[in-house]
């Protein structure tokens, strides 16, 4: 059985391959939120809450349970429907944090599974969090 975590995973489509996002943050952080934003730039869902997470071949893939699939939370709107992609490798974690980062931190490092993978603090809230996820994917 697969680990299931609390937490939202996104796509985007660079260098020609889908690469996932995973954001996890409190309740209430704004991952579904910052989920919207990189939907708005080309972005697809892979789940919204909570996620599956498993390895094959040394890495770290996502899907959304069966029962909240296509599902997203719109704050003030409610629970809208979205075609989502069914899969992804992970290429890079966030964590949702309520303050400015640091400005020149040192790369941080997460553990899912057993699998290394980047880790990028981020406040959602500025208008250049979806560029800032952008440009982590693009350096990676």
């Amino acid at each position: 059985m697969s680990p299931t975590v609390h937490a939202t995973a996104v796509a985007l489509r660079l260098g020609g391959a889908w690469r996932g996002v995973l954001i996890r943050g409190a309740p209430g952080s704004g991952k579904s939120d910052l989920a919207l934003r990189l939907m708005d730039i080309g972005g697809r869902l892979i789940g919204d809450d909570y996620v599956h997470l498993w390895t094959s071949s040394e890495r770290l893939f996502v899907t959304a349970p069966a029962t909240i699939s296509g599902l997203v939370e719109v704050r003030g709107l409610g629970i809208r429907t979205v075609t989502p992609l069914k899969t992804a490798p992970i290429s890079l974690v966030i964590d949702l944090i309520d303050h400015a980062p640091e400005r020149m931190p040192e790369p941080k490092i997460t553990r899912l599974c057993g699998v290394d993978l980047p880790l990028l603090q981020l406040d959602p809230r500025p208008a250049s969090a979806t560029t800032l996820v952008i440009r982590a994917l693009e350096a990676l």
